[in-house]
């Protein structure tokens, strides 16, 4: 029961500094990676991974990322097929450009960077925080105010307000969220 070894401190900073990430919140207001990808399915996401092979701009839905991931697993089969490997090297390497980009894409859809993809080397909490924000639904919500015309946006402006009060009220957002995204809709 000495003092901690340097092996200690290494799994600690290692298990902990992803928090520092994942706590951190997106900015709030509109997506500032554009705009909303429609849903897809899954000859459609196929064909958009392949078609924005190195595109790590712009948005993905969750569609288009999840289709894209069953593809892949569908192709690591082919290992069942061709025990030698080549084959499955071959489209492994062919998949982690589109992979990496449709990621990052997925990323961008809730307003977070792509980078933070690298979280998914630090075990077991990177994975997981990337796992649930995979699952995320877009964030949007600065866009519906900025998209509506000037004679609609005080009737929209309060029930959008009315939505982010029971956020705060619920914790899903901080009371700062909140006075930002109120700033925003009443100028």
């Amino acid at each position: 029961m000495g003092s901690f070894s340097i092996w200690h401190w290494l799994i600690m900073v290692l298990l902990l500094l992803p928090l520092i990430f994942i706590v951190r919140t997106p900015p709030a207001g509109a997506n500032r990676f554009g705009n909303k990808p429609e849903a897809m399915n899954f000859f459609e996401a196929v064909g958009s991974f392949f078609r924005n092979y190195a595109n790590f701009s712009g948005r993905a839905s969750r569609s288009e990322y999840w289709y894209s991931y069953l593809l892949i697993c569908i192709t690591s089969l082919v290992d069942l097929v061709e025990p030698s490997g080549n084959l499955s090297l071959f489209l492994a390497l062919l998949t982690i450009v589109p992979l990496l980009a449709v990621s990052a894409r997925r990323l961008h859809d809730i307003n977070r960077s792509g980078w933070h993809q690298l979280l998914g080397i630090l075990p077991p909490i990177g994975t997981i925080a990337l796992l649930i924000w995979n699952c995320m639904r877009a964030s949007d919500a600065g866009d519906a105010v900025a998209m509506l015309p000037n004679s609609s946006r005080t009737i929209e402006s309060v029930e959008i307000l009315e939505r982010l009060a029971r956020l705060r009220d619920n914790g899903a957002i901080s009371t700062e969220e909140y006075d930002a995204e109120k700033r925003k809709i009443l100028g």
